[in-house]
């Protein structure tokens, strides 16, 4: 009996290490001696969070300062306004398109109003049950589409019209 347990143990132990094995193709380096590529592909990813300043985004939404947060595909910043603590965010999607944007918006179950952008044709977008929040998305002239998204607090400032300025500024900006 305990020949045939020690037997089962060694051929499952078999198993396991045959299921697992796998080549990786490529050459070798030491961590950290990679040095990045000629491709400008990704040259300045994460500029689009440069689009509008630190100090017109807190101008835009009635804080003292913004703080920045999280930079990536969404970058946001946080704010202290009279009222309170305010949130921002902002995305550029470079493949997006408007009617995408709006099309997602509308499946979520949020109000979408056609609105004008310094004469780009965008869309404002709320959140039924929260009237503190409010975004805009337009076509970006390089192409694809960006959003703003802000969050005030309760007796803050209209988070549509923060929203909207910060809009004009990126597309003054030129993205």
């Amino acid at each position: 009996m305990k020949r045939v347990r020690i037997g089962l143990a060694v051929a499952g132990s078999l198993v396991l290490l045959t299921g697992c094995g796998s080549v990786v193709t490529g050459t070798p380096r030491a961590e950290g001696s990679y040095g990045g590529s000629d491709s400008q592909e990704f040259a300045n990813v994460l500029q689009e969070c440069e689009a509008v300043t630190d100090e017109q985004i807190a101008g835009a939404v009635g804080a003292d300062a913004v703080g920045r947060g999280f930079f990536g595909a969404i970058c946001r910043w946080d704010g202290i306004g009279a009222a309170g603590p305010i949130k921002i965010t902002f995305n550029w999607f470079e493949t997006g398109t408007l009617d995408h944007e709006r099309a997602a918006f509308e499946h979520l179950g949020y109000v979408v109003a056609k609105i004008d952008i310094n004469g780009s044709g965008g869309y404002q977008v709320r959140q039924p049950a929260d009237p503190q929040s409010c975004g805009v998305s337009a076509s970006a002239p390089a192409g694809g589409v960006f959003g703003w998204w802000v969050t005030e607090p309760q007796g803050g400032a209209d988070p549509c019209d923060a929203a909207a300025k910060l809009g004009a500024l990126t597309l003054n900006r030129s993205i």
